[in-house]
């Protein structure tokens, strides 16, 4: 049986949510029915590109420096296309989105795109270069019902929208006490002290200077409470200066980019999301799948994962500065904590595992094809 060839396109393969899924999801496509090419154009942005060539992938960069660079390189992508007779393209996140819209105009190959993000959410440009392209795809993959809505109230499309949530790998994200108390250890936290933590990009949606003020306030009532931020992004400088004005340099670790997230979920007993949107983090789905208690705004499809004072408590997101007080009631209760942790592992194990979520879009990518 032939097997159909897939081109997944996206900005970059640096640490970003959607870009490491592509990398989770790899190992469990059926590798009988489909060959997978990756097409990226951030050259310093590569950090998934080992994990996907070791999991016998097609990855090549199309060098481009900006969003308008990107545009510029579809005659390449066409070349691609055609020289590698790819049955099907995927695209991730908005600007890949626009060059394979180009791509399907001048090659009538089936195009997918995955919708990561609410429209109102978008820069005015994006939004109005969505509006005039979303039609010139095949389908459209939405990451949660809010997303969809989106899409609907905003776009008015004329293709179909799916709602595929994303996934976690629950067999590689499982809480391990030992290497958890291994991170404690090594950044000076006490082992008995109870741990907020999160990992994200630093930029404006995740409201981390808020995350930090949460923290700082909480902490002034529970001594024993210490934070972790793993990630990196436009916004270091201006959070380690937040850390240092509410005087947190001793409480909150700041250990940059990290390859092994399980670790670091291992060390917290609290995962908490300050965000004013999201699509649907994978982050938060792997710190339930490591059995931590949640704390976060309702932001997007968070809202359709947590039932609040069940695996987690939500607050509404213009209500941040609520977070507090949540947040001291939650490390006064420490049994609460563990049991909101088993409730989140529970969640996820049922509804959001990623074989579920491979089997549906390769249903839609043979969907695809078969329409074509």
């Amino acid at each position: 049986m032939k097997k159909i060839k897939v081109l997944q396109i996206i900005k970059s393969l640096g640490r970003g949510g959607a870009e490491m899924l592509l990398a989770e999801l790899l190992p469990l496509h059926d590798r009988d029915r489909f060959e997978f090419n990756y097409v990226y154009f951030l050259p310093w942005k590569d950090q998934m590109v080992p994990a996907l060539l070791e999991n016998r992938a097609n990855v090549h960069c199309f060098k481009a420096s900006n969003n308008i660079k990107i545009l510029t390189q579809y005659r390449h992508v066409i070349s691609y296309v055609k020289e590698h007779g790819i049955d099907v393209i995927h695209a991730h996140l908005p600007w890949a989105g626009f060059l394979a819209r180009i791509v399907h105009f001048k090659t009538g190959v089936p195009v997918l795109y995955t919708e990561h993000n609410k429209q109102e959410r978008y820069h005015k440009i994006t939004y109005w270069l969505n509006k005039l392209s979303f039609n010139y795809q095949s389908a459209v993959i939405a990451v949660s019902e809010d997303v969809a809505s989106s899409i609907y109230d905003n776009l008015k499309p004329s293709i179909p929208v799916e709602v595929i949530v994303n996934g976690v790998n629950t067999n590689k994200f499982q809480r391990n006490e030992q290497r958890g108390l291994s991170v404690r250890k090594k950044y000076n936290i006490p082992e008995d002290a109870t741990v907020v933590g999160t990992i994200a990009v630093f930029r404006f949606q995740k409201r981390l200077k808020e995350w930090l003020q949460v923290f700082s306030k909480a902490a002034e009532v529970n001594h024993s409470l210490y934070g972790v931020i793993v990630g990196d992004g436009p916004l270091k400088n201006e959070l380690i200066e937040e850390r240092k004005r509410l005087k947190l340099e001793d409480k909150i670790v700041m250990p940059g980019l990290q390859t092994n997230t399980v670790d670091w979920f291992s060390a917290m007993d609290i995962y908490m999301m300050t965000s004013v949107f999201e699509g649907l983090p994978i982050a938060l789905l792997e710190a339930m799948s490591c059995q931590c208690a949640i704390l976060s705004t309702n932001a997007g499809g968070v809202k359709e994962v947590i039932h609040s004072g069940n695996e987690g408590l939500l607050v509404n997101v213009s209500d941040w500065s609520l977070m507090p007080e949540l947040l001291e009631q939650l490390t006064a209760d420490q049994k609460a904590v563990e049991k909101m942790g088993e409730n989140a592992r529970m969640r996820v194990v049922e509804s959001f595992s990623l074989e579920n979520m491979v089997e549906r879009i390769e249903a839609r990518y043979l969907k695809a094809v078969n329409e074509k």
